[in-house]
């Protein structure tokens, strides 16, 4: 993530946002459409034959569709924290190697301690 530009990171983000309104536009649809069918008189033969569990999940799907329009947001914020994240490497590295080399003087200082 460090090494994107931010032109293609841009692009990316584009593409995400595309996609899940794609989706979500699709699952809208089928849930508007349910619905509209449950309402009319001349489709309810029609959902009569439609297995019980897909109606039973029409708020289901609109919950989904709900879900996927929050969805480039979530991959926005995700995407930022995991770039401070990487950011942070180098500072952790340093950390890391001063843990290590108060592990080893005090390795040392016990070493020493313990000789007659």
């Amino acid at each position: 993530m460090a090494t994107t530009s931010s032109g293609g990171r841009s692009r990316e983000n584009t593409a995400k946002a595309t996609v899940t309104d794609q989706i979500s536009q699709a699952v809208q649809s089928t849930s508007n459409l349910l619905h509209l069918m449950q309402q009319s008189s001349s489709s309810q033969v029609q959902l009569g034959k439609l297995p019980k569990n897909l109606l039973a999940k029409s708020s289901t799907i609109k919950n989904t569709g709900q879900l996927l329009e929050q969805m480039p947001r979530v991959i926005s914020a995700l995407d930022a924290h995991m770039e401070n994240g990487m950011q942070s490497v180098p500072h952790l590295q340093t950390v890391i190697q001063l843990l290590a080399n108060m592990e080893t003087n005090q390795l040392s200082s016990l070493s020493q301690t313990k000789r007659p």
